[in-house]
């Protein structure tokens, strides 16, 4: 069976194409569409239509809230028994976008996280009943709160003076509670530096207020399009998510954050939100007074640009399983 999530995708979509073939061969394909996605609301009827034709089930998703998770759930017949395999990301199925968009995406077989997967499309198809999964984090139901808990363990270990640091990316930072918190987390010594490429209304750098928040953003070649959470003191330290931090994404909207759990590609991700961190050359800095400075190189800076250099690095990368 396959189980699919389609916010947006591309006119002439190969995927459309591969489920509508799956669901002509006999196999029991699901897909989640959201006919509310702006702009591209015409498209995505069209693909509805053409996936019910097949033989699909087309699920339009839960009443009042769009669907923006991004999952893909497999589950196939291998030796006498059911494996699955799930796929995560921060982006969307979109092939034209897939290539100017910068995201995350985590492709895996782990027993606990497949559940979950399976979980919340139960939860979007229909069963009624609330399902809280185990290691994901889903809106509407528990992402902010979890979200704000996780500030808080950090506020409490800056408090005991140990090291706490939050480093976030994302596309916008419009949420007032969370921002409050951020805030309350500063006050407190918690180090928190974020990358939001687009709408942020939080102000840094505030004395007593946000001395120790730090917000870039990276306008260059790719549209930075990943969502990335890092808290220091949390057990679970790293979550990539569908979600921005802004109250339509996280209480009107089916979302999703996913832990990585290998420390391998925690360290990996860690090291390339550095790098966006450390960048002079596509780097634009949030001032308190709510303009932008863009940052100019200095002498002994990394002589590329964060977007180079780590589209460099990808392209040497071998990958290996998670």
């Amino acid at each position: 069976s396959i189980k699919q999530t389609l916010y947006r995708t591309n006119e002439s979509s190969e995927l459309v194409e591969a489920l509508s073939e799956a669901a002509r061969n006999g196999k029991e394909v699901t897909v989640v569409i959201e006919l509310r996605a702006r702009f591209d609301e015409k498209e995505n009827l069209q693909f509805a239509s053409r996936l019910q034709e097949a033989g699909a089930v087309v699920v339009y998703g839960v009443m009042g809230y769009k669907t923006h998770a991004k999952m893909l759930l497999i589950v196939r017949r291998e030796g006498g028994k059911l494996k699955r395999y799930a796929h995560l990301g921060t982006g969307n199925y979109h092939r034209k976008t897939s290539l100017v968009y910068t995201d995350y995406g985590l492709m895996t077989c782990d027993e606990v996280l497949c559940a979950d997967v399976h979980k919340v499309f139960q939860q979007i198809t229909g069963m009624g009943k609330r399902i809280i999964p185990d290691v994901m984090i889903h809106a509407p139901f528990r992402l902010k709160k979890s979200l704000i808990r996780m500030i808080h363990q950090e506020r409490a270990a800056a408090q005991e003076g140990k090291s706490a640091r939050i480093v976030a990316k994302m596309n916008s930072l419009t949420d007032p509670d969370i921002i409050r918190e951020l805030y309350s987390a500063s006050r407190a010594g918690v180090k928190i530096d974020l990358i939001i490429r687009g709408i942020c209304c939080l102000k840094p750098g505030l004395k007593g207020v946000s001395d120790n928040i730090r917000v870039v953003s990276i306008i260059g070649r790719f549209l930075e399009h990943s969502r990335v959470f890092y808290f220091e003191n949390n057990p679970q330290q790293l979550y990539c998510s569908s979600a921005d931090w802004m109250e339509r994404n996280l209480m009107h909207r089916i979302e999703v954050a996913f832990p990585i759990q290998r420390k391998k590609w925690v360290n990996r991700i860690l090291e390339e939100m550095e790098l966006y961190l450390a960048d002079r050359r596509q780097s634009w800095e949030l001032q308190a007074d709510g303009s932008y400075r863009q940052l100019e190189p200095l002498e002994g800076d990394m002589s590329e640009a964060v977007q180079t250099r780590l589209l460099n690095q990808l392209a040497t990368v071998r990958y290996s399983s998670v």
